[in-house]
Order: structure tokens, then sequence, then C-alpha cells
């Protein structure tokens, strides 16, 4: 199996292309793509005044480091899948809004799994739902060395956190991802490229939308575990190291 590219829905913008603020901004520009309240998407310097969500919100300003990397893929995620990363926005505001509102602190369940699958999420599109039932049961040798050639077939991988895509440049051991499913055909993992992961922004911010989600929803996924990330998880012992690859915790029964 060849080495995959979990960079790949975000390489036509990383080759050769300086990501500075100026360049992100006419790409977005280009794109017509809006922050959850309809305002224009601008990447800015950061400011002090008002929260990250809250200025994206109001102004569609979002704050944005010169040479940095996290920052960097923020912007490049947006380019990519721009309806999620508006109504991760809108619900952000509309649920801070509300709290503030009821005189409640804290952020809450969802906007922690917003957070979350912002920073660190990983959309997987799956053909075959045994597959995504190994997953979340766990099963990892099983699922990423017996059935591998099932995965490659049939499941696809893409990493939406920009977190996890900036800690992908020198990955460790434990690297992991919070991941949602979205069921497929097998004929769309034959669509081209572009067209699946536009299918799958559109189908992102459908559930996002309408999902009173929380970090519960979220399931974890060992990164360097799926197939071709790494050489080193070509060898079906690479699946037994307990540091990476957590049996799933069992819960008492009452």
């Amino acid at each position: 199996m060849t080495a995959l590219d979990l960079f790949s829905p975000y390489r036509p913008w990383l080759a050769g292309h300086p990501l500075n603020r100026d360049w992100l901004n006419a790409q977005v520009a280009a794109a017509g793509i809006r922050t959850g309240s309809g305002e224009p998407l601008r990447f800015v310097t950061p400011g002090i005044t008002e929260g990250y969500e809250e200025r994206a919100w109001r102004r569609g300003e979002v704050d944005t480091r010169l040479n940095n990397w996290h920052d960097a893929f923020n912007a490049l995620v947006w380019l990519r899948f721009p309806q999620a990363k508006a109504v991760i926005n809108r619900r952000h505001w509309h649920s801070l809004d509300a709290r503030r509102a009821r005189g409640e602190t804290g952020r809450g369940p969802l906007r922690d799994a917003l957070t979350q699958f912002d920073e660190c999420g990983v959309i997987v599109a799956c053909a075959e739902p045994s597959l995504w039932q190994d997953l979340r049961a766990h099963r990892w040798r099983r699922l990423f060395a017996e059935r591998r050639d099932e995965v490659a077939a049939a499941m696809e991988f893409i990493v939406f956190g920009h977190a996890s895509l900036d800690a992908l440049q020198a990955p460790f051991v434990g690297l992991c991802g919070k991941a949602l499913c979205f069921d497929v055909e097998p004929d769309w993992l034959a669509l081209d490229a572009t067209t699946r992961w536009a299918d799958l922004d559109a189908r992102l911010a459908q559930r996002l939308a309408e999902t009173e989600l929380t970090p519960r929803d979220l399931q974890a996924l060992p990164l360097l575990g799926i197939p071709g990330v790494v050489a080193e998880n070509s060898d079906p012992v690479y699946y037994d190291d307990q540091r990476q690859f957590r049996p799933r915790r069992q819960v008492s029964a009452c």
C-alpha cells in the first residue's frame, strides 16, 4: 500500500503558495466565503476586544497569526469546507448568546463538541457499516490489519481539524482525531475527489446544524493507525501498542 496523504484535500493551496493573509484573503474573496452570520470572511490580525467566534460572527473577521501553521491550516479548512465552518461559527455564537442571556457560565457540551471537531475532527466516509462498527468498538487490529483491504476499498478519512493537520507535520505516538461517520454508496468513492469533498462539506454542515452534538458523539481515531499513513502500520503487531490503540472502555451495568 502506498503512503496515504492526509493533507491531500489542501494540496492545491499548499503547493508553492505563500499562505500569508493577503493571499488567503484573495482566495476566500474569490470563492465568496462567508462566516456564520453571512459576513464576508476575512483573515485578520488577532484582536483582544472580542472572542474568536464572536468576532467572526459580528465582523466576518477570523484571527490569523503570521507564520503560524495552526492558523494557516484553519484558513485552508475554511477554503475546503466553507459550509461546515460557517455552521460551526453560527452554532457557537447562538449557543454563546443564549447562555449569556440565561446568565449561565461555561461553554456547555455543544460548544465543547464543536471546538473538539473544529480542532481535531476527522470526516469518515464509509460504504461498509461493519467497518465503522469495528472502529467504534476499538477493534483496531481487526479493522486496520485484518480488514485492511476492505478499509482501503470502502472508507475515506479526511482530516478536518486544523490542530490535527498542524500536528501531522511532526506526528507523534498517540496522535488522535475525533471522527464523525457518513454513510456513502460504494460508487460514491469512485467520484472525483473535489466532488466528494464538496458533498461531505454539505453533509457535515447539515449534521452540525441539526444535531445537538456532545463530545460523546465524537469517535476517537488514532490517526497513525489509518492504513498507509505511516510505513510501520503495515505490520499487524503495530496495532498491539496500547499507547495508541486502547481497548474500548467497559461500562459497568447498574
